[in-house]
């Protein structure tokens, strides 16, 4: 811990200023949070919106905006120069700490931890509810995680029951894996009378649940506030999606007319502030959506948990060059190749695809030099497909792939760029180009920022702005392929400690050994025991 306190006095004398800034935003955390509780309850999402509207004060609108400008600046200030120092000062703490930790009260990632690899000490009969479990090619990061979480706990022999929407085609159930399908709504949803319908049977038929998971809300709140033994995953919290929108409403052209969003979002976020506390556990699966939600959604601190995001480490690993160069040639690429920067993912405009599309535009009409030595790889699809082929024929859209192609797509290029708007969960495509042994480049998103690209050692990061953008691509292509191997090497390094799909799975494995004990009054699983 000496170590710890020794390097945290360090840093204090040139971060003040954060400090002092991070101080005054608590004057507005308790005004916007004064607002809220001030607010008249409602049971429902629906008549909540329809109700309160009207009735948001101007005094809590200002509150409420007052807030959002500050806090938002200083809290990515915060995670921005305490994030490599917050990382390494938990692991020396667990390190040099023999005795036992309290794992409900850990306020870091639980990735960070070692558990035993061994077969589990008790196997468990999980539900899990998900709105969609994912196709082949298409995929959000929720249906992707639910996949991945899931197969490795019932690879590990525990019991699953998976409840979800029949519209998922990819739904084959498969030893200790099962699913029960409905018929969605009119808006996508899970039919939630239907699936706890079923829920109900399948608990009282026989063994009943150990734990209940669900992703996002998967399960709504109405149904979850009376089980004990529920955890739910958040990939996205309105909170996260106001940033987004901020950023939107900052690149908007002059002729496009203004959005209402921002005060529609200000009130879901109130909502959820409100629905929240009916579930008994959350699992951030980023360190700042946990810092959120004890901060802003006032959740007590033993019953938030960070579980990082984590990707198959058996797919997404580096191959021998000579499989990269079949990729290569197989799209019409020479193996004397320039440098070539990747793109994945869905090709719309909230995951930044207008911001690189000009921003490499410009590039390429200000500079022939980079536009001869650079070629820009880019798996999906998506409007914005169509509109790549404008810049050339050294950038190739390459469609949808799946995720052996995408491993593949990772290990031929020299560096992955996500120019994504969106401010909500931990992008998955960031976590498999780390495991390939790629640096990153990416927006300057908290949720990155803090959690994944933690220093420029392993990537660079960007303001949402064309020009900011345009800087971190010339500060690419000069600094050339030697050094962005060497950031890669660091990048897989990190990904290796905390970004695997074992390291997630043996994380909520002990998570939810820990929550069907504590509902036997144990706590035996809850301590973590560092010898």
């Amino acid at each position: 811990m000496i170590r710890s306190v020794q390097k945290f006095a360090s840093l204090s004398n040139t971060k003040k200023h954060v400090v002092a800034v991070l101080s005054f935003d608590q004057i507005k955390i308790a005004s916007f949070q004064s607002c809220i509780l001030s607010q008249p309850n409602h049971n429902h999402i629906a008549s909540m919106a329809k109700d309160q509207a009207p009735y948001l004060s101007l005094r809590c609108s200002c509150y409420a905006l007052l807030f959002l400008s500050s806090f938002s600046s200083s809290l990515f200030v915060y995670w921005s120069y305490f994030s490599i120092g917050c990382h390494t000062d938990v692991q020396i703490a667990v390190e040099e700490n023999k005795g036992e930790l309290n794992l409900v009260a850990f306020p870091a990632a639980w990735n960070s931890l070692q558990f035993p690899s061994e077969a589990p000490p008790r196997l468990l009969k999980l539900a899990v509810f998900v709105k969609k479990w994912p196709d082949k090619h298409h995929a959000g990061g929720l249906e992707r995680h639910a996949m991945t979480l899931h197969r490795a706990l019932a690879k590990r022999g525990h019991e699953l029951h998976v409840f979800t929407s029949s519209s998922s085609t990819n739904a084959t159930s498969m030893k200790n894996l099962c699913f029960h399908l409905s018929k969605p709504t009119a808006a996508g949803y899970l039919d939630q009378a239907t699936i706890w319908k079923q829920f109900q049977m399948e608990d009282s038929g026989g063994r009943p649940f150990d734990v209940v998971h669900t992703e996002s809300v998967g399960l709504m709140h109405t149904r979850a506030r009376n089980v004990t033994n529920l955890a739910v995953s958040w990939h996205g919290i309105s909170y996260e999606s106001m940033h987004s929108d901020i950023i939107q409403e900052l690149l908007r052209a002059p002729e496009e007319s203004q959005s209402s969003i921002l005060r529609e979002r200000l009130i879901k976020v109130v909502e959820e502030i409100r629905f929240f506390p009916r579930y008994a556990h959350h699992v951030a699966t980023s360190d700042h959506v946990g810092d959120v939600l004890k901060r802003i959604y006032m959740l007590p601190e033993e019953r938030v948990h960070i579980i990082l995001n984590g990707v198959d480490e058996e797919i997404f690993k580096p191959e021998e060059a000579s499989r990269g160069e079949d990729f290569k040639l197989g799209f019409g690429i020479q193996d004397s190749a320039p440098l070539i920067l990747g793109i994945a993912g869905r090709l719309v405009k909230d995951k930044g695809h207008p911001l690189i599309f000009e921003a490499l535009k410009q590039i390429f009409n200000e500079s022939s030099k980079f536009k001869e030595n650079v070629i820009v790889l880019v798996a999906g699809d998506g409007p914005w497909g169509a509109r790549y082929k404008e810049l050339g024929s050294n950038l190739r859209v390459l469609g949808p792939l799946g995720q052996a192609q995408l491993a593949r797509f990772y290990n031929v290029i020299d560096i992955f760029v996500n120019p994504t708007l969106r401010a909500q969960g931990l992008d998955h495509t960031l976590l498999e180009a780390m495991l390939v042994g790629k640096p990153l480049m990416a927006t300057k998103l908290a949720s990155i920022t803090g959690s994944v690209v933690v220093s420029q050692e392993i990537g660079y990061t960007f303001s949402p702005t064309v020009d900011a953008l345009k800087k971190a691509l010339y500060d690419v292509w000069k600094d050339g392929r030697i050094i962005l191997q060497h950031k890669g090497q660091l990048a897989r390094k990190r990904a290796l400690k905390l970004f695997t799909a074992t390291k997630m799975a043996m994380a909520y494995e002990r998570l939810f050994l820990c929550i069907a004990e504590n509902t036997k009054g144990s706590n035996g699983y809850c301590t973590y025991r560092n010898n």
